[in-house]
């Protein structure tokens, strides 16, 4: 059995101001001709359809042409909400639209109930499971605590229990939205940390044929069975080195794997330029980048005058510029966006408590009220959607 594992479409989602919807159906052109030409035999979507909970009206009629596409086709497509969507509004009318082969998995109760397909080695159950807010689904699924490695295993537990009850040699394939370890994020994944802790083992999933997973941005490969198909489109200039691309995975008999890579259309390269402003516009070596999208960061000691309009000349689609000066001392000098890189909402939160006291860092108790604040907004932020909607 042939299948197309994609994810993180983020239909609606610009890139530094730039409209990428017309980049977005390019994909989705490339998409469905790639079902058809390779003669996939059911599409996997891990998560993430829309940037976010409501998105705008065009990204709503690229998605709806994409279902109809991929319905007139006959092949059927298994689609799960991702921590952007709102999975109330991405599961409305699933049941109708499953008698037509997509099939939207957005309730955490349906993490059992799988689409069953077959081919000559015999079944193979194709299981959803949206992201999964931990203090939403905690009681629903019989979690033992509030984690994303509780609620995940105790769905992942309800998964291996229908399974246990097929046919022998049933094969089975999980779809899942969550940071994985050994996973590598980039700066336009959102953080689902709860507790300052977000990853979850690759463990979670023994005894499926294959996890096709959803969240990381990055095309990665956690384990033969066990991949991220990541983003088919870049969505920050840390992904300027990632090669887009959605897995083609063969399922043959019981055991049997294999994956490759399907690049998808890059609508322009991305490049991160460094340097001192004359250098920039005149090293020939960055004539390869004159059509790129690029992030220009200046070293110059003393700041240029008009340097955004004088990249243009040469690089007309600069879209970001910051300034890091030759010999500058590294501390407060370096820039708000440059001192946040990296950090977790708790740990802004925690050195915004040492800076108003005078350098006293926050204590065990003070960190314990920051994390509880912070998972009440995010629940409450979900809950406002009926018990799936992500963070905004």
């Amino acid at each position: 059995m042939r299948l197309l594992h994609t994810s993180d479409w983020h239909l609606g989602r610009s890139f530094h101001r730039v409209n990428m919807l017309g980049a977005q159906a390019v994909f989705i052109d490339h998409l469905v001709e790639t079902v058809r030409t390779h003669e996939v035999d059911a599409v996997l979507v891990a998560g993430d359809v829309y940037d976010r909970a409501v998105p705008p009206l065009p990204a709503v009629e690229l998605y709806d042409r994409a279902l109809h596409r991929l319905a007139e086709l006959g092949v059927p497509t298994v689609m799960i909400s991702g921590n952007h969507d709102s999975a109330r509004r991405l599961g409305v009318g699933a049941g109708l639209i499953g008698r037509a082969g997509i099939h939207l998995r957005t309730d955490p109760d349906g993490c059992a109930d799988p689409v069953v397909l077959a081919d000559v080695h015999g079944d193979v159950a194709l299981y959803g499971l949206p992201y999964l807010e931990p203090a939403l689904v905690k009681d629903q699924l019989g979690a033992a605590k509030v984690s994303h490695e509780a609620v995940l295993g105790a769905a992942m537990d309800r998964v291996r229990a229908d399974l246990a009850a097929r046919p022998p040699g049933t094969r089975a394939v999980v779809l899942a939205h969550a940071f994985v370890t050994g996973g590598q994020a980039s700066d336009s994944e959102r953080d689902i940390a709860v507790g300052g802790v977000e990853a979850v083992p690759a463990s979670v999933f023994d005894g499926v044929d294959y996890a096709a997973l959803g969240h990381l941005h990055g095309c990665q490969t956690i384990s033969e069975r066990v991949r991220y198909s990541g983003s088919p489109l870049a969505y920050s200039f840390s992904e300027a080195d990632h090669r887009k691309s959605m897995w083609l995975v063969e399922l043959g008999a019981p055991g049997e794997i294999g994956a490759e890579r399907i690049d998808t259309p890059v609508p322009r390269p991305l490049a991160r330029l460094r340097g001192r402003l004359d250098t920039l516009l005149d090293d020939p070596a960055h004539t390869v980048h004159e059509e790129s999208w690029v992030e220009a960061t200046l070293t110059d000691p003393v700041r240029p005058d008009d340097p955004m309009a004088r990249l243009a000349v040469r690089f007309p689609h600069t879209l970001s510029l910051a300034f890091d000066p030759e010999g500058r001392e590294e501390d407060g000098a370096a820039t708000y966006a440059q001192r946040l890189k990296g950090r977790t909402d708790q740990e802004i939160a925690e050195d915004f408590v040492a800076h108003v006291r005078g350098g006293g860092k926050a204590d065990e108790a003070e960190r314990a009220v920051l994390q509880a604040a912070f998972e009440d907004v995010r629940t409450a932020a979900a809950a406002a959607d009926g018990g799936q909607e992500a963070r905004r």
